[in-house]
């Protein structure tokens, strides 16, 4: 039985997402791309954009899953808060489409795509290619593929 699961890579100034289609250890692109609101807007108003065409995303596939990576706390704490806040919103929008949310860190998602949890994101992204045959120009979206397939690999087993 094939699953769609969404992987997010969370940003305040550009949030990738990818979208799979998984069944046991087979995947298929659906689709990929990036959220990227104006520089020029308020923070909070960056927040709603990605908000707001994450959920036309979900509405669109409506995907059975959504797989988001865990907060990594950087040295930089107005980056941490804004980061914090792209995940709040990214889970909102989730949760009131009752798709649940599964969170890996980003050691596990690089584990799961490229066998070593040290993995650049060029090797990632590389991988990503491979095992779905098509070009991914973007490391967000690259990145956000990985966290899909590291649902797909490790989550729930249903796929």
């Amino acid at each position: 039985m094939n699953k769609k699961i969404i992987g997010i890579d969370p940003g305040s100034r550009i949030t990738g997402y990818g979208i799979i289609e998984a069944s046991r250890n087979s995947y298929s692109l659906v689709c990929h791309g990036t959220i990227t609101p104006s520089s020029k807007l308020a923070a909070e108003f960056r927040y709603k954009k990605i908000f707001e065409d994450l959920s036309i995303l979900l509405d669109i596939h409506k995907p059975d899953a959504l797989s988001v990576e865990t907060q990594f706390v950087y040295k930089n704490v107005d980056s941490a808060l804004k980061l914090g806040m792209a995940r709040g919103v990214i889970v909102l929008a989730a949760t009131l489409k009752n798709i649940p949310v599964f969170e890996y860190a980003p050691k596990k998602t690089k584990m799961a795509v490229t066998g070593s949890g040290s993995a650049s994101k060029e090797q990632v992204q590389k991988m990503i290619e491979l095992l779905l045959g098509e070009k991914v120009p973007s490391e967000d979206a690259s990145d956000a593929l990985a966290m899909a397939i590291c649902h797909a690999h490790y989550g729930d087993r249903y796929v």
